[in-house]
Order: structure tokens, then C-alpha cells, then sequence
């Protein structure tokens, strides 16, 4: 396969958005060269590889807002893709379980949004709720019926290849170095195997889906972004094997609406297991997944950002709990225990963690909805959380008209 001496399209990140993004570009304009590039060895490395694999039906979100549009829409979208490329998933359903009467009372009021939302939902009471999940207790349910399970690792796996089928190319292992925007073009340094520079690309336009590390890769674009990344580890737990069926929906507690978290949850996966979690720790590594992890680097930025102390200070209590949870297994358990009373510590086996990346403003809010940055030549996904793996179809089309329909133009969003 030859390659250009400008690339029409080059996509930073093999996670779920960015090569929806390039796949996206490939069907809409067929015949035009996109690159794809990873620094990683696999597609689907971070955030993509290490999330609970739920297809979201969009509950939570705030009716309107670009999660609530595309999160239904991907929520199709990702079955559809499914269908067309023999890829398993499964319609598990999810009850979501108030065992409290202030948690009744926020119910009723997710229940609302989720209506606003035009999703199939419904109520049940604490006797229905146990009818269907007889390990499961609480005053009362919604029922989610859109919700389901899939391994976003294929899903990704199969668009690569589609991409390469299509006359894309995906390249792997390779760390992006430079980014330099010029009225023509833009260039990306491209670095070899000891990290330095080994070669410089050209293309036409350039969007970067770079997760967790956004913020410096607009920086490196020479962009000053109204954020910075902070990193926050989930923590799973596997149950133990006899266990693999004591639920068949997945089963999620009542969020606070004042935390961006949803709650340590009960999902069943793909392989047949049921995962517990995730918490949602302060993370001091961008990509550390064991527990523990520290990078001097990253732990520098944040505590360097002004923001990042504003979101501590009114973070404080709920921080230190998570961080007391993630020490100490019998108070992570009862979170899960005040639904699922049968569980005990010896059910918790170990499980891979995941990374949120969560963008922060300098007065310490967290960018709840996405958001993108774009100059002439160069759109940035600079926020992309849950349920980014769902939406990645709908945020890449939505990427893919910017890029197609207003070449030249500025645009914040």
C-alpha cells in the first residue's frame, strides 16, 4: 500500500472514538487516505479496554446535552455494528435499586429524566425487584431495557480491520511527538522505538481522540485548553465462580447526584462472569494500573493545576472515603452489600482496573458533557467519559461533519 505525501485525514488514538472516527471518515469520503496511529502496541489499550463493557441506554444524563443524544443513538448504533460483524453481545437489562428512602426519592426523580430521555423504562416495588433477581433487595427499581453487555476490545478490533479493508491504515507503537498546524497542513511527529523522533507525516486535517493524555496533546498542538486532565482509577472486583449467576441483569445502586460517579454496580460480562464496581479513586498515574501506581510526572501537573485543588477541597469527604473503600476490602463491600446482602469478602477476587479521564477547569468543575476544540485544521476530543465506549459512533459522525462540512472554520463546543 502506498503512502501519501499528505495524509487527507490523520486520527490520533486506537481507542473506540478514534477509530470509529477514522472508519466513519473512510465510509463517508471512500477512496480518501486516513491514518490512524497509536502509541500503543493494541487498539483499545486505555480507557476502552478497561471499562465494565456496558452498552448505556443514557438515564443519567441531562436531557438535551450531547450525552443524552448520543448515548441513545450509540446504544443502537453499537448493536447495529454488532449484527453486521458477528460480534456477540447481550440485552442484559439493568435494574437500578433504591435501598433507602432518600434513594426512593431520587429514583423517582432519575425515573423522570429517563422519560424525558424517551427511554423504555419502568418502576417496580421491592417485592417485583426480588421476583426478578432473587439475590437482590431494595424498596424499589427502575428497570432499564435498553442496557446491555459487549467486549469493546472487538468491537475496536473489528473497526481496525475494517479500516485497513477500507485502504486506512492503523499503525501501532507509535507515540505521537510533535503537532505542528500551518495554513496548508498540519505535521505530526511520529517517534521510533527509543521515543525520540523518527519521522514526520503530513495531512490535510488532523483530530486527535488522545483520552487521558488530551490536554498535552493540545498543548502540543500549541492550543491553550480551558482544562487539564485528572486521572481517577476504578477498581473492580470478579466474583468468585459459583457466583457467575447470581444475577442476570445488571444491577447499579441509586447515584448521588452531586458525585459524577454512578456507584459500585454488579455486571455481568461476556465471558460469564460478574464484575463489582467500579470506585472511582484519585489516580496519581495517567496510564498505572497497578494499585499504587505513581508517576512523579503526573503528579506534578495536577497538583501544579490550580483546579485540581478547588475539585479536592469540595471533593474532600467523599475522596477520602473512596480512598478508604479502596484500602479496605470489607468497607468496599458494603456498598454492594446493601443490595446483594449475600456477598462476603472471600466472593471478591482481583480484576484489572480502569482509568477515568476527567477533564477539570481551573475553578475545579468537572467538564460534565464532551467537548471539543477546533482550529482550521485540527479538531481535539478533549472530553470523552462514560459512556464515551456507547457514543463513539454518534461522536464520531458528529466529529466527522465538522471536519467534512466546515473546513476552515473555528469552532468551540
Amino acid at each position: 500500500m502506498s503512502t501519501p505525501a499528505v495524509w487527507e485525514h490523520l486520527v490520533v488514538g486506537g481507542g473506540i472514538v478514534g477509530l470509529a472516527t477514522a472508519l466513519t471518515l473512510l465510509e463517508k469520503r471512500p477512496g480518501s487516505s486516513v491514518l490512524v496511529v497509536e502509541k500503543e502496541a493494541t487498539v483499545a489499550a486505555h480507557q476502552t479496554g478497561h471499562n465494565s463493557g456496558v452498552i448505556h441506554a443514557g438515564v443519567y444524563y441531562t436531557p438535551g446535552s450531547k450525552k443524552a443524544l448520543f448515548c441513545k443513538q450509540g446504544a443502537q448504533w453499537t448493536r447495529d455494528f454488532c449484527d453486521a460483524n458477528d460480534i456477540p453481545y447481550r440485552n442484559t437489562g439493568k435494574l437500578i435499586v433504591a435501598t433507602s428512602p432518600v434513594e426512593v426519592e431520587r429514583m423517582h426523580a432519575l425515573f423522570e429524566r429517563a422519560q424525558r430521555n424517551e427511554l423504555d423504562v419502568e418502576l417496580i416495588d421491592g417485592d417485583e425487584l426480588r421476583r426478578r433477581e432473587p439475590h437482590v433487595v431494595g424498596l424499589g427499581a427502575i428497570v432499564v431495557k435498553q442496557t446491555g453487555i459487549v467486549d469493546y476490545r472487538q468491537v475496536c478490533q473489528k473497526m481496525a480491520e475494517k479500516i485497513a479493508g477500507l485502504g486506512g491504515q492503523v499503525r501501532l507503537a507509535t507515540p505521537v511527538v510533535g503537532i505542528h498546524e500551518s495554513l496548508s497542513e498540519v505535521s505530526v511527529d511520529l517517534a521510533g522505538p527509543d521515543g525520540q523522533q523518527a519521522e514526520r507525516v503530513y495531512a490535510r486535517q488532523l483530530v486527535v481522540c488522545g483520552g487521558i493524555q488530551a490536554d498535552r496533546l493540545a498543548r502540543m498542538a500549541g492550543l491553550e485548553p480551558d482544562f487539564q486532565m485528572v486521572p481517577f482509577r476504578g477498581e473492580y472486583y470478579q466474583l468468585a465462580a459459583q457466583h457467575h449467576h447470581i444475577v442476570d441483569a445488571l444491577i447499579y445502586p441509586v447515584p448521588d447526584p452531586d458525585l459524577p460517579f454512578l456507584g459500585v454496580h454488579l455486571t455481568p460480562m461476556m465471558d460469564g462472569s460478574v464484575t463489582v464496581g467500579p470506585n472511582a479513586v484519585m489516580g496519581f498515574a495517567r496510564e498505572g494500573y497497578p494499585k499504587l501506581s505513581v508517576s512523579p510526572g503526573d503528579v506534578a501537573d495536577f497538583v501544579r493545576f490550580p483546579g485540581f485543588w478547588k475539585l479536592a477541597r469540595t471533593m474532600l469527604g467523599t475522596g477520602l472515603k473512596e480512598q478508604w473503600d479502596s484500602l479496605v476490602k470489607p468497607s468496599y463491600l458494603k456498598r454492594v452489600q446493601k443490595y446483594c446482602p449475600s456477598l462476603t469478602t472471600a466472593d471478591l477476587g482481583p480484576y484489572p482496573p480502569g482509568i477515568r479521564a476527567q477533564a477539570v477547569r481551573a475553578d475545579g468543575s468537572m467538564v460534565e458533557d464532551f467537548h471539543f476544540l477546533q482550529t482550521p485544521r485540527m479538531l481535539h476530543v478533549c472530553n470523552a467519559p462514560s459512556p464515551a465506549a456507547t457514543s463513539a459512533m454518534p461522536i464520531a459522525d458528529h466529529i466527522t461533519q465538522q471536519v467534512l462540512d466546515r473546513p476552515g472554520a473555528t469552532m468551540e463546543a
